[in-house]
């Protein structure tokens, strides 16, 4: 079949929807593939060249100095200096120059006039015949700009500063100790509460379930100094210390619950009728049925769920620093790299590296359920009793 027929097929608004997904998926590709790249390449390239150039090289403008008056030999009437200006023979020298604003006057290879009787010869392997018609008296050495082709340089180096030199590596665990709980402790309260407000009569049922829709839309930040002060003043009461994980994890748990028990009773109250009156007439009761039945038939929103919440918590800078504090060894990754923001941040290797080290986790957690979201909300938004 030809491309046209299969494209009359499809249909304008089929067609039309999948540019627009192509667009969305390049546009969100496109700076994370930047991130990935600039974190793998040279400090010395990142400032020089775009990531998008790195599998091509790049050119360098370097500032190097002759040989001094010591290292002339004579050769006949002339005074000449030779040597190599670069160390590694993986580089290029395209062009060279004497000044600053013109540092590719000549192209490497070529003989350049100084005048007053000097000439200079720079080959693009970096080695240089520097001649005068007269003793050379300069004790440190003509300054001269190279432009320098560089090959496409990548390291790891980037990724082993941050990970052990600027301590991200405690903040990401930091941040996994606070996100892994404060997405599963939800979940598991959610679910019970979601099946019991799905099949379970009881008196305020209604209200309890408007409660919780009610809940959805109150700002984190209007709740979040008055549960900070409950939290203290029981742990006051009980001796429990503050700033402890437990308190972030309850924090977290917290905020999350109304959209979780939401988008879990709408999915729940939507599953057939029919296999729980049929377990009820086996003999299951209540707690039976969640575990057997309502779990692993609500698999695709708990996983829906999941991926929202371990986003909202790994990215999350504000509840974490009122919760966990700020020191060294609790801090979490955003706020170590909110830090770094400040004291690095004209260091683009450093800055990129632990961008992609946050990202990284989120990408493997929305990959590995994502298969499971759209058939979650979908589910949890349109069926409801």
């Amino acid at each position: 079949m030809a491309l046209s027929e299969r494209l009359s097929r499809i249909g304008p608004a089929r067609l039309f929807l999948h540019a627009a997904v192509l667009v969305l998926v390049v546009i969100w590709l496109v700076p994370t593939l930047g991130i990935f790249v600039s974190a793998l390449r040279d400090k010395d390239q990142i400032v020089v060249s775009g990531w998008w150039t790195s599998f091509a090289g790049s050119n360098q403008t370097q500032a190097l100095r002759l040989g001094t008056a010591d290292q002339q030999k004579q050769d006949g009437t002339n005074y000449v200096i030779s040597g190599s200006l670069l160390e590694s023979g993986s580089h290029v020298v395209r062009s060279f120059g004497i000044r600053v604003q013109d540092p590719s006057a000549f192209e490497a290879g070529t003989t350049a006039d100084l005048g007053e009787g000097e000439t200079l010869l720079i080959n693009s392997d970096g080695t240089y015949v520097y001649t005068k018609n007269a003793p050379f008296d300069d004790s440190r050495g003509r300054r001269v700009y190279l432009t320098v082709a560089t090959p496409p340089e990548f390291t790891l180096d980037n990724y082993h500063n941050v990970l052990n030199s600027e301590g991200i590596g405690q903040s990401f665990i930091n941040s996994l100790t606070v996100a892994v709980p404060a997405t599963i402790i939800p979940i598991l309260i959610a679910a019970f509460a979601a099946y019991a407000l799905a099949w379970m009569e009881f008196p305020g049922r209604a209200l309890l379930i408007a409660l919780v829709v009610g809940l959805i839309v109150v700002p984190l930040q209007m709740s979040l100094i008055p549960l900070l002060r409950m939290y203290n003043e029981i742990g006051n009461l009980f001796g429990v210390p503050s700033k402890t994980y437990a308190g972030i994890w309850l924090a977290h748990t917290a905020f999350g619950m109304p959209l979780a028990i939401y988008l879990l009773r709408n999915y729940i109250s939507g599953l057939p009728k029919e296999i729980i009156e049929s377990a009820r007439v086996d003999g299951a009761n209540d707690f039976e049925i969640f575990v057997r039945i309502i779990l692993p038939l609500s698999f695709p929103a708990l996983a829906s769920f999941a991926i929202f919440q371990f986003l909202w918590v790994w990215n999350d800078l504000l509840v974490a620093m009122v919760f966990l504090g700020t020191t060294k060894d609790k801090l979490v990754l955003t706020g170590a790299l909110n830090a770094l923001l400040g004291s690095r941040g004209g260091n683009w290797e450093i800055l990129t590296a632990s961008a992609f080290v946050t990202i990284i986790v989120p990408l493997l957690v929305f990959f590995g359920l994502q298969r499971y979201l759209v058939r979650g909300l979908l589910a949890g938004s349109v069926k409801g009793g």
